[in-house]
């Protein structure tokens, strides 16, 4: 395994193994000197009114100087919190403790805590970079240039001075720096950044291309459909950046228990360093310092021992791995409190299209009524033309080929006078003078239209022209290929209901279900029903276990307001909506539904590690504090308690990042 460290951990390093060396030097000058090896240094020297050695003050400032090189940070970082007043922290407790054991001549013994207490620093600091740059490798996706076409010829500028519309060059090896549509060329691209896949796609003449994808084989010049700051990899940039803003419960919790937890400590220690002598003198009427030192030293030590690095350092680091070794897998969770929703998730509800399907619709039939074949696709076309919606792309890909095929080049949007988009139901739009209504079941019935239904299984797109009905258009939709292993891993993972949800008719949400063994299934639904349907399901699992949690997978716009909703809700990235992928917790990069259960299992293994930390922390310091409040526990066992418990710790929180064991 290759080990990095940035300047500053070197930095330390170096004062680290400086500290050990002199630490060193110093145990073997104190052995030959106690041996009377040096019997020159065997005069005293009056400081303060009282007689020391000469070989106790080398001895003193032997130590003093690797404890200085070692923790001279912690000391003045404790000083001035203290000045601030927020000097209850693991640094104060350390520079009470080590201070204290050189006040008692435990010269060696502060040092080594000292030591240890930085390296345990050390490697928290390396463990946590440790994850940044697992996450960073993944999200080394910002561009640092753009090539704007102009003219026929390359200028190289910043990808935010680049407007939508623009033509952009991107060549071999190059980031793709904006979102955009490939106008020339073919090439491979690489979108395992954004989407954890490995596997290369095909971009070519028409194909949508992602910013922060690599071009790995060919030219390709494309047109950006966005300004920068609201490109892909603009987004994921955000997202990531706010994930650790987001605490979990138990990150809370651990804030909380050590802002109460270290004045208690230190209020006990002060207790236990003066009670015993206080007990005694009340009692025999006599003041005995050597009861006094002793339980002093033990006070120290309870100190030492009383630090709570493990919980402070590992608990955020579980939470920072797990969403770390989720990012790697294309999935992006927007905070550890929604890895902690997703590990106690029980209840799947999902949109249909382009959510478990592929939301890429192709034209299998178009009945006209009253016109010819040709003219009901181009109005239907024209009416769509605007819109973004998967539906409209397949009538568009249908009239294109069309197009393609008779020499029409024409602008159908310049038809288009007024232009409006009815959630759930279709499109309104008037062209060339005649208001036309493309649309379901639904919006012919709203409008009074008579239609008439289609024989064949699919989405009917039901046309009507002032008023009068002209035909319809036959869409299907497929199942993605992981949709259904998809389901089954959720059951499998314990949940106890899936629900699809979808505005598509009864037949053919019925279909689905079946095949993807969902529960239950409900159709013909406006974003308002998925809305009343997600708060009912939230009722139900409240009133049979609240400690269970509800999840919602979706990708349109319609779905915004019940991924906001739900306890946590996922958004498809690839394909997804901005504002569905604004509103989700959760964003899946790949469009992949195979890709839930094993964020499930993500936070699952980040739980345990987090619930083993904060047990293993608290049960040894607490076995190792009832010693040390009794008198039974040393300077090494305190060094372990604080340092070893820290290390451990650190070491199993980072196992979140492993996620190869997961994907099966």
């Amino acid at each position: 395994m290759k080990i990095i460290l940035t300047k500053k951990q070197l930095k330390v390093l170096y004062r680290l193994i400086a500290a050990a060396l002199i630490l060193a030097g110093g145990l073997v000058f104190k052995n030959f000197g106690e041996s009377g090896a040096f019997p020159v240094l065997d005069g005293s020297v009056t400081l303060w009114n009282r007689d020391f050695s000469l070989f106790s003050i080398i001895l003193f400032f032997l130590f003093l100087v690797p404890y200085f090189i070692a923790g001279y940070d912690v000391v003045t970082g404790a000083f001035k919190r203290i000045f601030r007043g927020q000097f209850l922290d693991e640094n104060f407790l350390m520079v009470i403790a080590t201070l204290g054991a050189f006040a008692l001549g435990e010269y060696s013994e502060a040092v080594f805590v000292m030591v240890f207490y930085q390296t345990g620093e050390l490697f928290q600091s390396y463990a946590v970079n440790k994850s940044r740059r697992e996450i960073a490798a993944m999200m080394n996706i910002k561009p640092d240039f753009a090539v704007l076409f102009e003219d026929g010829t390359e200028r190289k500028v910043a990808p935010e001075e680049v407007l939508p519309g623009s033509l952009i060059v991107v060549k071999a090896g190059e980031k793709i720096p904006l979102d955009g549509i490939v106008e020339k060329g073919n090439a491979s691209i690489d979108t395992k950044a954004l989407t954890g896949e490995s596997m290369p796609v095909l971009a070519e003449t028409g194909s949508e291309v992602l910013s922060g994808s690599i071009n790995l084989n060919g030219l390709l010049y494309i047109k950006t459909t966005k300004v920068f700051k609201e490109s892909t990899v603009s987004k994921v940039l955000a997202l990531v950046e706010r994930a650790s803003s987001r605490k979990a419960k138990a990150e809370n919790f651990i804030t909380r228990f050590a802002r109460y937890y270290t004045p208690v400590v230190v209020g006990f220690a002060v207790l236990l360093a003066v009670s015993p002598a206080l007990f005694d003198f009340f009692v025999s009427g006599v003041f005995r310092q050597d009861i006094f030192l002793k339980w002093f030293r033990q006070a120290l030590i309870f100190l030492v021992i009383s630090c709570p690095c493990a919980l402070v350092i590992s608990v955020p680091l579980s939470f920072f791995g797990g969403i770390g070794g989720a990012a790697k897998e294309g999935i992006l969770v927007k905070g550890g409190n929604y890895l902690e929703i997703l590990a106690k998730a029980r209840y799947g509800v999902f949109d249909k299209t382009g959510t478990l399907t592929r939301g890429k619709f192709s034209v299998v039939a178009v009945h006209p009524e009253k016109t010819g074949k040709e003219e009901l696709l181009e109005i239907a076309a024209t009416a769509e033309s605007v819109s973004n919606h998967p539906i409209s792309a397949s009538i568009m890909e249908e009239w294109n080929i069309y197009a393609e095929k008779h020499g029409i080049t024409r602008d159908l949007k310049a038809d288009i006078s007024s232009y409006e988009e009815i959630p759930g139901k279709g499109i309104r739009a008037v062209i060339k003078g005649q208001t036309v209504l493309a649309g379901n079941q639904k919006l012919m019935e709203e409008e009074n239209i008579p239609f008439r239904n289609c024989h064949r299984e699919g989405t009917i797109i039901h046309i009507g022209i002032d008023g009068e009905y002209r035909g319809h258009i036959v869409i299907t939709d497929q199942i993605k290929e992981n949709s259904p292993q998809a389901i089954r891993d959720l059951k499998t993972l314990g949940f106890k209901k899936t629900v699809l949800l979808t505005g598509d008719k009864e037949s053919i949400a019925k279909s689905v279900g079946a095949e993807l063994g969902i529960d239950e299934v409900r159709w013909e639904l406006l974003p308002q029903d998925k809305v009343h349907i997600v708060e009912e399901l939230i009722a139900e699992k409240n009133r049979l276990n609240p400690r269970d949690k509800l999840i919602f997978t979706g990708d349109g716009i319609n779905d915004a307001p019940v991924l906001s909703l739900a306890d946590a809700g996922i958004a498809m990235g690839a394909l997804g909506s901005d504002a569905a992928i604004e509103a989700a917790d959760v964003v899946l990069m790949d469009d992949n539904p195979g890709k839930l259960p094993l964020a499930i299992k993500i936070a699952r293994k980040t739980g345990r590690i987090v619930k083993q930390n904060i047990v293993f922390a608290l049960g040894v310091k607490g076995v190792i504090l009832i010693f040390g409040a009794l008198g039974f526990a040393t300077m090494w066992e305190a060094i372990f308690a604080d340092v070893g418990v820290s290390v451990l710790a650190i070491l199993n929180a980072m196992r979140c990042l492993n996620t190869k064991g997961l994907k099966k």
